[in-house]
């Protein structure tokens, strides 16, 4: 007999935990870390984009690559930037909330906040991607669909 669907979530080193607010659970592994036991930086940025990713699929109803196929576009990371709180070690647990920030005329935030389960902050992430055409690396109107999409998450963080 197999595991409950909750406990074999609860064993996964990544899920959605919740998708109002949007919260995707992650468990450092021992190969994340550096020798002294810490996550290694650049994980970081790993863990941001995981995260964002997880985030867009849901904002699309299902994968988004399919949906940027199905517009006609791309969206290359234009900025992003990481504050860390505090460090991390292999075995430990924490969320990542994301929500989406300022939209402009090409490009929008995703902002990502880390915390333990019992709230301490781990580190802030903002991830910005940029709308571009398939065939061409130029800027372009987010699409209105997808500019819909945006609005309605961030009113409803």
């Amino acid at each position: 007999m197999s595991e409950p669907a909750s406990a074999a979530t609860m064993d996964a080193v990544e899920y959605i935990a919740s998708r109002q607010p949007f919260v995707v659970r992650r468990r450092v592994r021992w190969g994340e870390c550096d020798p002294a036991g810490v996550v290694y930086t650049g994980r970081f940025t790993d863990y941001l984009l995981s995260a964002v990713l997880l985030f867009m699929d849901h904002l699309m109803d299902g994968p988004s690559a399919q949906y940027r196929a199905a517009q006609g576009i791309e969206t290359p990371c234009k900025g992003m930037s990481l504050v860390f709180q505090s460090a991390l070690w292999p075995g430990d647990v924490f969320d990542m909330r994301v929500r989406v920030g300022e939209i402009r005329d090409s490009s929008f935030d995703l902002l990502v906040a880390a915390t333990r389960p019992d709230g301490a902050p781990v580190f802030e992430g903002r991830f910005s991607p940029i709308c571009i055409p398939v065939t061409e690396r130029r800027s372009i109107p987010i699409p209105a669909d997808l500019r819909s999409r945006l609005e309605t998450a961030a009113q409803n963080p």
